[in-house]
């Protein structure tokens, strides 16, 4: 038995409908079992069971989780790993080959550490932990309990900071200060979360990161926000509790975003948002005005057409009236 999508679903297989939208095709599915919503009206489907729940969408995942569970790799150490002899590894944790464990590194009890991982000097990793292949975490960082770094993650990477000097050049400022992952945090592939020269770079618990995003140095983001693929969020930014930002969105530094704001699709954040906005556009605007000005902006071409139509017709009657009055007379 496995779970597939509802059209992929083939007999023994379990389905789910979550979205109304997707009713009609569950006619038509082969699956021997779906998932589906209590309100949703649908009563009965011949040659299938039907699993009544509150929450699909989340009963899926959890079949998922039952029936296709991840491999767990080997505990111990592998022989090719580069352990520092001061180093702290937990019990039952999991250390592939070719990872580097910097002097003073600890990694948490039942923590996963997967092929090419380099853990910095003083880092801390918590228990039961799953870090993927080509994850670099850079000195002092702390990682907290059940944290997901997917392939190609960097924590504490140098923020962008550089004093201009006045013959033009560019002084690096030294970035030294913290980075705290907390709690049940994950963080999709290719994203990096920048240190900063004071302070700290913090990611709140239950925080969920999709790839390719950028946290800037001394971005302090709450917990339980979601942050979708290529976002980007300039330095010394707070995100509250709740946020949710969709893809490709932009926030500028020294701002904060209020707690449940939701930002929407490659929207510029360039001031702070207020608690539980919803705001989208560039710059980000209320998103319902933001409706409104979208509208008008697809009507520009023919407003433009009216304007020049209207200006060719002023200076038509212009013209006729200099002819009616006659040439200027002296007096």
């Amino acid at each position: 038995m496995r779970v597939a999508g509802i059209t992929q679903a083939q007999p023994g297989d379990v389905t789910f409908v979550a979205n109304a939208r997707y009713l009609p095709q569950l006619a038509a599915t082969r699956a021997s079992a779906v998932i589906v919503g209590r309100t949703n009206g649908v009563e009965t489907r011949p040659g299938c069971a039907l699993l009544y729940t509150d929450d699909p969408y989340s009963a899926f995942a959890r079949a998922v989780a039952l029936f296709a569970p991840a491999a767990a790799p080997a505990h111990g150490v592998d022989p090719l790993a580069s352990i520092s002899p001061d180093a702290a590894i937990g019990a039952d944790a999991s250390i592939g080959p070719f990872v580097t464990n910097g002097a003073g590194a600890a990694i948490g009890a039942r923590t996963a550490v997967y092929p090419s991982v380099v853990v910095g000097a003083g880092a801390q990793v918590g228990d039961d932990c799953i870090i993927h292949p080509h994850v670099s975490i850079r000195e002092r960082v702390v990682i907290g309990n059940r944290v997901t770094l997917h392939e190609g993650v960097v924590v504490g990477s140098d923020g962008f900071g550089f004093a201009r000097q006045k013959d033009g050049t560019h002084l690096k400022i030294p970035q030294r200060a913290d980075v705290v992952i907390e709690d049940d945090v994950e963080i999709g592939a290719n994203s990096t979360i920048d240190r900063p020269a004071v302070g700290e770079t913090r990611i709140g618990a239950g925080t969920k990161i999709d790839n390719l995003v950028h946290v800037a140095h001394g971005v302090t983001v709450g917990r339980r926000v979601l942050l979708a693929a290529q976002v980007g969020i300039a330095g010394s930014t707070t995100i509250e509790d709740d946020v949710m930002m969709a893809g490709q969105t932009g926030v500028t530094g020294h701002v904060r975003v209020g707690r449940g704001a939701v930002v929407g699709a490659k929207s510029a954040v360039l001031q702070s948002v207020d608690p539980g906005a919803f705001v989208t556009g560039h710059p980000a605007i209320p998103h319902a005005a933001w409706r409104r000005a979208s509208m008008l902006f697809r009507r520009l071409p023919s407003f433009r057409k009216r304007v020049e139509a209207l200006e060719q017709r002023i200076a038509e009657l212009e013209e006729k009236l200099a002819a009616w009055q006659g040439p200027p007379t002296d007096r």
